[in-house]
């Protein structure tokens, strides 16, 4: 009992007389028990709070790098991610620059893709490579310019002196070196065109979207970097996002649409909600749906949203290959005949300005730089709305003709 003592003394003060006299401590050793276990299980309460917050502030920390690490991803296609689909392209960007710098071959390289498809991120990786071999690093200086800045000659040599350094060259030095670069800018090169398309199928973007998403091995938390990895597998495998990719991939190939998806999705990640899910993706796809394109169709003519519904039935066919005005044309001429109603029978130079103007407004686009020797009716085009977006925006359709409407659904045996 001795070692009891002091608790008792601690616990009988809390007894005293209706006078305020004090009592001599009296213990009842169930009220004991009672206290103690009131006195730890607060004492528990409070250490799980801490524990608790602080295990909030470590997620808050882990999820934070987390962020950091993809939105770097995302926006900045830093040299060390990699390259998809362009491999042949960079094998050949990298034989031509190394017989430049170390053999001293006068090349130029000119490369050519639509906006997205990796032409930035190809010199970025290369160059690295390349600055990492001293034989090259020793005898290349790189020069940057931006066309929207260095607009002519004149202001693109005047960079050029900038960055070379050459600003304080005294006396004649400097004008025999401007010169040396005015005709070196002027003079034919070896000339060599590199094409980039986004070549790659579905299979290959769902492996994109995956390491995208997946973090580095050398992410320091290692048990985070395994939970949220095998999240990434699982989406990966899961129907409803396939479908959700499915839809984005159909709409535009390229990387960067993909990564505004994704950013999207990260941004809904938080302590309380620390994993990507399936929900995350669709909602991110929603958002990325919801632009003008849609809307535009509100406000287009009959003509027009015919030339719309000719292109689905032509991306169903023929499998989202490019299609011409001529296919186009005739696609709309069948059900023409079919229908045998005058409204729809347009001139062709009509229905052409028609084509043109869903151009204009970007609902189609070409697949590459016209060409000077290009027909009209003959350059391949891409329609930039999705099957969805197309049904979606004929229900709003105001006034839409009953025919039409049933072109658009019917099936390809209708054609």
């Amino acid at each position: 009992m001795e070692s009891l003592e002091p608790l008792q003394m601690t616990v009988g003060c809390f007894f005293s007389s209706e006078q305020g006299e004090r009592k001599a401590p009296c213990v009842n050793f169930d009220n004991l028990a009672l206290h103690i276990l009131l006195v730890l299980g607060y004492q528990f309460v409070e250490m799980s709070s801490r524990k608790s917050k602080s295990n909030n502030l470590i997620h808050a920390e882990v999820l934070s790098q987390v962020q950091r690490v993809l939105r770097e991803r995302f926006c900045h296609q830093s040299p060390h991610s990699n390259l998809f689909g362009v491999q042949v392209q960079y094998k050949h960007l990298i034989e031509l620059l190394k017989r430049t710098a170390i053999h001293g071959e006068s090349n130029s390289v000119l490369i050519i893709g639509p906006r997205g498809s990796g032409k930035t991120m190809l010199i970025n990786h290369a160059l690295k490579e390349l600055m990492e071999i001293e034989e090259v690093s020793e005898n290349v200086l790189q020069v940057h310019l931006n066309g929207l800045l260095q607009i002519n000659d004149k202001i693109a040599l005047k960079e050029i002196t900038r960055q070379l350094n050459l600003e304080n060259v005294v006396g004649d030095k400097v004008f025999d070196i401007l010169e040396l670069l005015e005709k070196r800018v002027k003079s034919r090169f070896s000339h060599r065109q590199i094409h980039l398309m986004n070549s790659f199928g579905f299979p290959q973007y769902l492996k994109i979207f995956k390491e995208q998403l997946s973090l580095p091995t050398e992410f320091p938390d290692k048990l985070f970097t395994e939970k949220w990895n095998e999240s990434i597998q699982c989406l990966t495998e899961d129907r409803s996002v396939r479908e959700v990719l499915q839809k984005h991939f159909n709409v535009s190939k390229n990387l960067r649409s993909l990564h505004m998806l994704l950013m999207l999705a990260l941004n809904r990640v938080t302590t309380s909600h620390p994993f990507m899910t399936v929900a995350d993706l669709m909602e991110a796809q929603q958002f990325c749906s919801m632009d003008s394109k849609a809307n535009i169709v509100h406000g287009l003519s009959v003509l027009e949203i015919c030339l719309i519904i000719a292109m689905k039935h032509l991306n169903d066919i023929y499998e989202e290959e490019p299609f011409n005005f001529q296919m186009v044309y005739n696609e709309f001429q069948k059900f023409v005949q079919r229908k045998a109603h005058s409204v729809y029978n347009f001139e062709k130079p009509v229905v052409m300005k028609a084509f043109e103007h869903l151009q204009q407004l970007e609902l189609i686009r070409p697949m590459e730089r016209t060409s000077v020797n290009t027909q009209r009716e003959y350059q391949l085009m891409k329609l930039l709305l999705d099957n969805t977006q197309i049904m979606n925006a004929l229900q709003k359709y105001p006034n839409c003709p009953t025919d039409v409407r049933q072109w658009a659904t019917s099936s390809l045996s209708w054609l």
